[in-house]
C-alpha cells in the first residue's frame, strides 16, 4: 500500500507472463521475511543490510486525471536494515521504519516527497495558463492486520498529511494474498478508498481565480471528502538467485465532483509497472 497516493497504480499481461515463465529459487530465502506480502519488500534476509537496486519501466496517465499516456523508465529499488522485527527503508521516494508486531500487526511511519503539478505535465497544453503546484516532503502513518500468522489476508489504514497547502489523505484498503509461499514473493490483490482534506483535493483537481484566468477554464473549488476507490495487484518472483521482479498493475477511479474537473479529463486513471531489481550480496 506504500504506492498508493495522489496516483494509484488495468491489464493483468505482466502478472500472467511473469508466472508463467519466472520460477522461484526454493533456497534463496535464508531468513523470515517481515511480512509475506509481495507489497511489503524486505532485502535483508532475515537481519542485517540488504541492497536491491534496478530500473522500472511505468506506462500511466501524465497526470492525475489526464487523458494523456506516458511511458517512463526510473531507478528501482531499496536499502534496507533489519534488526529482529524492526526494519529500516530507503524506497524511492520513501524514507521510514516498518516493524512487525505481535507478529499480525504491520506499522510503518516515515516521509516521502510527493510531485507537485506543473503546466508542463501535459504535452497537448492541457494545463497552459494553471499555477504551479508545489511538491512536498509529507509524512505518513500506516497500519495492517493480518488475519493469521501467514497473512493471507489483512486490512490495513494510511494517513498521509504535509503542510497546510498539501493537506491530508486517508487510505483504507483491504487485500489478499495467493499461493503458499511466506518469503514475499508470489501475488497479491488488494482493493482501496481514499479519503482526502479539501486542500488536498484541490492541489490536484481545483482551480484558482488565478489559473481561470491564465488558462480560461471555469474556477473550480472542490469539497473534502471521499476521493477515489481502486483496485491493485502486485507480483513479486525471483528470476535467478540475485535478479527479483515486481509487476504491478491497477486502476483507480475518481468521485464524481473530481470527473467534473476541467482538470481531471477522465474520471479514472490506470497504471502498469514493471521492475527488474538486482539483489546484492545473496
Amino acid at each position: 500500500m506504500n504506492r498508493i497516493s495522489g496516483r494509484c497504480v488495468g491489464t493483468l499481461a505482466v502478472m500472467v507472463s511473469l508466472s508463467v515463465a519466472g520460477h522461484t529459487i526454493a533456497d534463496d530465502s535464508t531468513g523470515e521475511a517481515l511480512v509475506p506480502l509481495p507489497s511489503v519488500l524486505d532485502f535483508t534476509q532475515g537481519g542485517g543490510f540488504g541492497i536491491a537496486l534496478g530500473g522500472s519501466v511505468e506506462y500511466e496517465g501524465a497526470y492525475d486525471g489526464s487523458d494523456e499516456t506516458e511511458l517512463e523508465v526510473t531507478p528501482a529499488g531499496g536499502v534496507h536494515y533489519r534488526q529482529g522485527n524492526h526494519l529500516f527503508f530507503w524506497e524511492g521516494y520513501e524514507l521510514g521504519w516498518r516493524g512487525r508486531l505481535a507478529d499480525t500487526w504491520l506499522v510503518q511511519a516515515g516521509v516521502r516527497d510527493e510531485e507537485g503539478l506543473d503546466p508542463d505535465d501535459s504535452e497537448d497544453g492541457n494545463l497552459d495558463g494553471i499555477e504551479p503546484r508545489d511538491s512536498h516532503v509529507v509524512g505518513f502513518l500506516e497500519v495492517r492486520r493480518g488475519f493469521g500468522d501467514d497473512w493471507r489476508n489483512w486490512v490495513g489504514a494510511r494517513v498521509m498529511g504535509g503542510a497546510s497547502d498539501f493537506g491530508v489523505l486517508g487510505v483504507l484498503a483491504a487485500g489478499h494474498r495467493f499461493g503458499e509461499q511466506v518469503d514475499g514473493t508470489g501475488t497479491e490483490i488488494y482493493g482501496f478508498l481514499t479519503f482526502g482534506t479539501e486542500d488536498f483535493i484541490n492541489k490536484d483537481f481545483g482551480l484558482s481565480e488565478a489559473d481561470a484566468l491564465g488558462s480560461g477554464l471555469p474556477r473550480t473549488t472542490l469539497d473534502g471528502g471521499y476521493r477515489s476507490a481502486g483496485i491493485q495487484i502486485v507480483h513479486r518472483r525471483y528470476l535467478t538467485r540475485n535478479l527479483h521482479a515486481i509487476a504491478q498493475a491497477g486502476a483507480e477511479l475518481y468521485s464524481g465532483d473530481i470527473g467534473d474537473s476541467p482538470i481531471a479529463r477522465e474520471d479514472y486513471e490506470f497504471e502498469l509497472s514493471l521492475a527488474l531489481v538486482w539483489h546484492f550480496g545473496r
